[in-house]
């Protein structure tokens, strides 16, 4: 008899604190490397922005999401379903703007900040820079070009993490062929 098909294997889930500690690395590092917390700050959101770009894939196979059709839909998918996925916390939308084109996410927790304290020489390091980035990159890959940065930090004595979403553009999908008939 042939054998079945083979099941799918699980991925494995990384020790949170284990990602926590080894992101604090990668920042630490950065600061070593760059010495400028502003250029720190851009490679955070440039290395975010790489992540959410490869990762909406797996996001939208795992979450079996459909198109979204406006940019309030997606700030919600981001909000309680991809933050979840990844990050184990989730967010609540709020702070619309009239028109519709931008918002809040508001977070309570934030795992990269976990065991972190910034000292007042690194007041302007945004530590969690990453998470602008992975946003911005995702939504890119679903055609809404987005400006992502945080508000609000819990390391910088705020109350919550707040990033504001700002929608750009949403593209329409383009085909690379034309239909004919």
């Amino acid at each position: 008899m042939p054998p079945g098909p083979r099941p799918v294997p699980q991925l494995e889930q990384i020790n949170a604190e284990i990602f926590t500690l080894t992101y604090g690395s990668i920042v630490r590092q950065l600061i070593a490397d760059f010495e400028d917390l502003d250029e720190v700050n851009k490679q955070l959101e440039k290395m975010g922005y790489n992540i959410g770009v490869r990762l909406v894939d797996e996001f939208l196979a795992k979450s079996k999401q459909g198109r979204c059709s406006s940019f309030r839909e997606a700030a919600e998918v981001v909000a309680r379903q991809a933050l979840p996925m990844f990050l184990n916390v989730s967010a609540a939308v709020t702070n619309w703007s009239a028109d519709g084109t931008e918002c809040s996410l508001v977070l309570t927790d934030n795992p990269l900040a976990d065991f972190v304290e910034l000292p007042d020489e690194y007041r302007s390091l945004r530590y969690s820079n990453l998470l602008p980035g992975v946003i911005r990159g995702g939504l890119e890959m679903v055609n809404m070009e987005v400006d992502c940065r945080f508000v609000q930090d819990m390391l910088k004595g705020a109350d919550c993490y707040e990033l504001r979403l700002r929608l750009k553009e949403h593209k329409d999908e383009q085909y690379p062929f034309k239909d004919d008939d």
